[in-house]
């Protein structure tokens, strides 16, 4: 799913924010359930990512873990952008290896899409606004107040780390992939 994102949510307008159909996604979400082989290339770029944000969705306490949700909500509170970025980095190392290697690639088709955001409409805040509450929700359920402002905050956390993922994670990241 990622090395398709990868390859194709460049040149995608709307990737992400963009659904595809209902009735595929079920369908193939069951034949992936089940262990299935599925031909992805062959399905609508919409379709694999909501079935990637799904994946994530699905992950048990979410890839950043629920467990330093409050951490992770607070690191832009703090002072310069070198800072936020040192917290951000310690709370990574915080993470399981599994996550650390997922966030990576993850950010990484990110930063390629976000750096053809004039051709698909998708800067750093709008990939954020669209992924974000699949990356992070606290451990405990709360009032639709405090899930808005919640959801805004990690919305907010996510585009920086979209915009700094190279000082994040290292400048390879933009190479997992290798050449579009």
């Amino acid at each position: 799913m990622l090395s398709l994102l990868y390859q194709e949510g460049p040149s995608t307008k709307g990737i992400f924010r963009r659904s595809g159909s209902a009735k595929t996604f079920k369908e193939l979400k069951e034949k992936l359930d089940s262990g299935t082989e599925v031909d992805l290339a062959c399905e609508s770029i919409f379709v694999t990512a909501s079935l990637f944000k799904d994946f994530l969705r699905n992950i048990p306490g979410s890839i950043l873990s629920s467990q330093l949700c409050d951490k992770w909500v607070s690191v832009l509170d703090q002072g310069n952008n070198e800072e936020k970025i040192k917290s951000i980095q310690r709370l990574i190392e915080q993470l399981p290896r599994a996550n650390v290697v997922l966030l990576r690639y993850i950010f990484g088709v990110l930063h390629g899409i976000e750096m053809r955001s004039e051709e698909n409409q998708m800067n750093a805040f709008n990939l954020a606004i669209c992924i974000a509450p699949s990356l992070l929700w606290p451990p405990v359920s709360s009032t639709p107040d405090i899930e808005s402002e919640f959801i805004k905050k990690i919305s907010s956390l996510v585009q920086f780390l979209i915009e700094n993922c190279c000082r994040i994670f290292g400048d390879e990241i933009t190479s997992l992939f290798g050449e579009i």
